[in-house]
């Protein structure tokens, strides 16, 4: 039977806590622990310019950033950085904008490009693709089920949010020339999922929210190989906010560096301390969801490159075994017909409806990112409403 403390007053208080987002505050006692070794100090003269390096295709990306992003990716060995534009934006939700415009534009037709992604998707790429009411673009909906002609743009998210599972394209068009990807590796990090190898497409995007829990400082990049797409993307940015903050870049650049020192330290790497964390998490939810009528999904092992073994596995009464999983989100399922948001919203739970992911009531995304304490009132709050449906029984 799992072991619910209730730490601080938000477990003996009606509070309502919000897991909809992905807001990842439980880095901050990494964090501060670092101490001052990610400091920077920046005076009033410094950072005046909108340029940075007049000689880059991105002109807006401060150098040190881009060395950052090029050693940090190099010691993890997740993607491949080599022959690419760099090109860096406000979040990747930016940078996923820049390129579907720029894809778009490139293509030329006369009707809209359709956008897919396959169900359950990260929600917020259908209000990245219809809210400013696009004649270049359309949100077409599930990949599963697109099979309109002409150029299409498919949105891929490894490890998949929301479900974590390891995704590739749907969409069956080999050797087709309209046919544009794009590979969302927010979550493609040693904390995470297995390196099981080295990205290498097209289009990639990375988030510095994800990463380290900064979400504040609002900062993503791109990893491009094709120049004229590069060279749109940088124009849909320079319209759209002239730019990214230098300040944003240069504490980024500051935290991934220190980040990339970590990675062979046997007490400070990030790494390590992210996947112990989410492990416990992931192993407590495990055992308030055994033997109830809630559901998660099963997920194969993996050879982690980074770590250098294969990704331990523990044991569940259902299926004799199952892997863990390190994700971000829990895609958490009710075996009965309801709406699972509004029951677990009538427990002061806020999480992400199934529906809005391309899924079912059923289901809902809920993040494990929250501070400990928040974390530990979601498991009480759901082992008491598994207890009320076996009184109710």
């Amino acid at each position: 039977m799992v072991k619910v403390e209730n730490t601080k007053s938000i477990a003996m208080s009606d509070s309502i806590i919000n897991l909809d987002h992905g807001d990842p505050t439980a880095y901050e006692e990494y964090w501060r622990k670092i101490g001052d070794r990610c400091t920077v100090t920046i005076r009033g003269c410094d950072l005046m310019s909108y340029f940075s390096d007049v000689n880059n295709l991105c002109w807006f990306l401060e150098p040190e950033l881009a060395e950052a992003i090029k050693e940090l990716h190099g010691a993890v060995g997740n993607a491949a950085t080599e022959d690419r534009y760099i090109v860096v934006g406000t979040g990747s939700t930016q940078l996923c904008q820049a390129a579907v415009h720029a894809l778009s534009l490139l293509a030329g037709g006369t009707e809209p490009v359709s956008v897919v992604a396959a169900a359950p998707y990260y929600s917020t790429y259908v209000e990245e693709t219809t809210y400013v009411r696009s004649g270049m673009y359309k949100w077409e909906g599930d990949a599963w089920r697109f099979d309109k002609k002409g150029p299409f743009i498919e949105l891929v998210t490894s490890p998949n949010n929301p479900d974590g599972t390891i995704r590739e394209t749907v969409v069956n068009r080999p050797d087709d020339e309209e046919a544009k990807v794009i590979h969302d590796f927010a979550y493609y990090w040693p904390h995470y999922t297995p390196i099981t190898h080295c990205q290498d497409h097209d289009i990639m995007l990375f988030t510095f929210s994800k990463i380290t829990g900064h979400a504040g400082s609002r900062i993503g990049w791109a990893l491009v190989k094709d120049k004229e797409v590069a060279k749109k993307m940088v124009e849909y940015i320079i319209v759209n906010s002239i730019g990214v903050s230098k300040e944003s870049q240069v504490r980024s650049a500051k935290i991934l560096k220190v980040l990339k020192e970590t990675c062979t330290s046997e007490t400070e790497n990030f790494f390590e301390y992210g996947r112990e964390m989410m492990k416990n998490r992931w192993e407590r939810l495990r055992e308030v969801v055994k033997e109830s009528d809630f559901t998660l999904p099963k997920y194969p092992e993996g050879y982690c490159n980074f770590f250098g073994k294969t990704l331990e596995s523990y044991p569940d009464v259902t299926v004799g075994v199952f892997h863990v999983l390190t994700q971000a989100f829990a895609w958490l399922g009710t075996k009965e017909e309801t709406d699972l948001v509004n029951d677990l919203r009538r427990q002061k739970v806020m999480s992400r409806a199934g529906e809005r992911c391309g899924s079912d009531k059923k289901h809902v995304r809920v993040s494990m990112l929250s501070r400990e304490d928040v974390f530990n009132v979601f498991l009480e709050r759901l082992a008491n409403m598994k207890l009320i449906k076996s009184i109710d029984l």
